[in-house]
């Protein structure tokens, strides 16, 4: 049973949240609070501390994003969902470089949500589409580098990891396989000097990406 915690200061919402994850048999919603302190408090006094953290970025006192920053230094291996109110680039660009591993509106319905927590294990980084789009729209060329020129079938790539598709759904959208992709991968990281999926989501958020 996957183990999850919940940051939401509106009570109505962590409470649908909480009572639709523990309903679900693969998931235990083992620490909800209404605040990043609160929570932070009550998770280094947990036994065994959740896999995934679904949070809001709005909350009082300490925000969402400085929140994730301090359990990411600390719980490293804890993966984040930020589910937000909030749509513009800033927030997105700086709640991933914080360290979360999707970006939900907080419309996303709750079957979705559950698909959103799978997707992450599975290695993959769900957002909301209008999220996912203004990602993509940051991989627009400034200028031209030839050294740092993505290929067509590697910039199909950079989009499947941009949408949060694991390696799996990526090779079956683009009909290759997942050595492949896990190839053009390893092209797309020398390329452009980096060495993750979250540098390369960070890059194009900021807006650095060439040869698109």
């Amino acid at each position: 049973m996957l183990k999850i915690g919940l940051i939401e200061d509106i009570e109505p919402i962590r409470t649908l949240q909480e009572k639709f994850l523990n309903a679900q048999p693969e998931f235990e919603v083992v620490l909800s609070s209404g605040s990043m302190e609160d929570f932070i408090q009550k998770l280094d006094n947990l036994p065994k501390p959740p896999v995934i953290i679904i949070s809001d970025i709005g909350l009082p006192g300490m925000s969402g994003i400085e929140g994730v920053q301090l359990i990411k230094r600390k719980y490293p291996e804890i993966e984040v969902i930020i589910v937000s109110i909030y749509s513009d680039t800033d927030n997105i660009y700086k709640a991933l470089c914080s360290g979360a591993v999707g970006y939900l509106m907080k419309n996303t319905p709750m079957n979705e949500l559950k698909e959103a927590i799978f997707t992450v294990q599975e290695g993959g980084s769900p957002m909301t589409p209008s999220i996912a789009r203004k990602v993509i729209q940051h991989f627009s060329p400034v200028q031209r580098d030839e050294k740092n020129n993505l290929s067509a079938k590697e910039l199909q790539v950079v989009q499947c990891i941009v949408e949060g598709l694991s390696y799996k759904l990526c090779a079956d959208r683009l009909s290759i396989s997942i050595n492949t992709v896990r190839h053009h991968i390893r092209n797309i990281y020398t390329k452009l000097s980096i060495n993750s999926k979250s540098e390369l989501i960070n890059r194009s958020l900021s807006g650095r990406m060439k040869g698109m």
